[in-house]
């Protein structure tokens, strides 16, 4: 092959949007011809105050037997009162009602890994050198059937 037709190569210290909407489209097709992708279902909780207002959240997926936590928020104001662990419970058990057995997250040291500990979850890998102190854990959590 000609060396006019190899690519050439660009860094950018940002993600220029076309660019970066070309790499999700491509990854997306990719991944969509194999994977059943479509089964993938969003799961969610909330804790809300008697006005409506939400306190905090849990929110993430399921895809077969597993299911990912993607995010779990509580307001500053009522942290420390065990509504992380019971939106956490909730969003568990709603996922092994559709049949989960494996749950999993990745958290920050500065976030909730002791929560999660004390909720079951192990590390199954760490990794540190984001900033001086920090750490990212990945815990999963298996049901025994």
């Amino acid at each position: 092959m000609s060396q006019a037709l190899q690519p050439a190569i660009t860094v950018h210290d940002d993600v220029p949007p076309a660019e970066g909407d070309l790499v999700d489209a491509g990854l997306g097709a990719a991944n969509q011809a194999a994977a059943p992708l479509h089964e993938v279902r969003p799961l969610s909780c909330f804790a809300r105050l008697p006005s409506g207002e939400v306190v905090g959240g849990a929110v993430g997926r399921s895809w077969g037997a597993c299911c990912e936590l993607l995010q779990l928020w509580v307001d500053p104001a009522w942290r420390r009162r065990g509504i992380g662990a019971e939106l956490v419970r909730a969003f568990e058990a709603r996922a092994a009602a559709r049949g989960c057995r494996t749950f999993y997250l990745e958290t920050f040291s500065f976030q909730a890994p002791r929560l999660y500990r004390s909720l079951g979850y192990a590390v199954r890998l760490e990794i540190g050198g984001f900033a001086p102190g920090v750490t990212k854990y990945y815990m999963v959590r298996e049901l025994i059937p």
